[in-house]
């Protein structure tokens, strides 16, 4: 048996211990980081988006999901960085889904372009785009983004982004632009039923996912040169719309967030070369970041 001085110090550290829960959230997935003091456990779920999922398909969903164990119960604070929570409405409902499931308080919401920012940028001035399932930007002061442009969504914005080249894709084999191998090999992948794309992309749920999973074809054929004009024409327009409307974008680093930006990450390299600017962190997930980020300020 252990000493009883041990086992009394084993107690109250248990008793004290307290998690924070960290989760960047997409359309697509939601990646989790449970941290204490000393580690940190990762957890993936699928992506929650209030403009795309409700409240009960979100409740039902963390049920399922996300396994936290014993741990759930000492929790003391959640920061969840979201994909659609920028409306007021859509904020409150999330802070009371997650007040709801984890039986907390302190739960913190805010935009997954504060969470990009915060995980690149940490107390530096920058510019960050995200470019996954949608696409974003901002200039963030080294505390809070004080300029944004508008995010439009799948159907009226989402430049660069994989919604955006999944589009591309289907409008080049319907329209019948690629060339033979091409037009072929979309066949044997995807068969060439235009009533049931436009069924899945005008009349079901989670419409940008589907878009954003013809990214699938372009990596798949890389080297191509009507796929590397997809990808290049994709980034031009979302550099042309959003990050060559700062004037920050000259003077400070540019760092990029999500699947599409680090899956051509030479084709992103080679049009910020271009236009001259610098370059920041490429990531795929800011999820480390955020972990490093919340680790500082304990």
């Amino acid at each position: 048996m252990r000493p009883l001085r041990a086992r009394i110090t084993t107690f109250f550290k248990s008793a004290v211990m307290s998690f924070t829960l960290i989760a960047d959230s997409g359309s697509t997935k939601t990646e989790w980081c449970l941290l204490d003091e000393k580690k940190a456990k990762k957890l993936t779920t699928g992506g929650i988006n209030p403009y795309f999922i409700t409240e009960t398909e979100c409740l039902d969903m963390l049920q399922r999901e996300l396994k936290l164990g014993k741990a759930k119960d000492d929790i003391s604070e959640v920061y969840f960085y979201s994909a659609g929570v920028k409306a007021p409405q859509n904020q409150k409902t999330m802070t009371s889904i997650l007040k709801q499931h984890l039986g907390i308080k302190d739960v913190f919401v805010h935009t997954d372009m504060l969470g990009a920012s915060r995980a690149t940028c940490k107390q530096e001035k920058g510019v960050t785009a995200i470019l996954g399932t949608g696409s974003n930007s901002c200039f963030y002061d080294g505390s809070k983004i004080t300029k944004q442009h508008p995010s439009l969504g799948y159907i009226l914005g989402d430049e660069g982004s994989g919604t955006a080249m999944g589009r591309k894709v289907l409008q080049h084999f319907f329209y019948q632009t690629f060339d033979g191998d091409l037009h072929e090999a979309f066949i044997n992948k995807y068969g060439n039923d235009l009533p049931g794309v436009l069924h899945k992309v005008y009349k079901e749920p989670l419409a940008n996912r589907y878009l954003a999973s013809f990214t699938e074809f372009l990596t798949d054929h890389r080297g191509h040169y009507m796929i590397e004009n997809i990808i290049e024409d994709t980034l031009l327009e979302f550099f042309t719309k959003n990050l060559l409307k700062y004037r920050e974008s000259w003077k400070y680093p540019i760092h990029f967030v999500g699947s599409v930006a680090f899956e051509f990450k030479d084709v992103l390299l080679s049009v910020i070369d271009q236009y001259g600017l610098s370059v920041g962190s490429i990531v795929k997930s800011p999820i480390d970041g955020l972990k490093t980020y919340h680790q500082s300020l304990k």
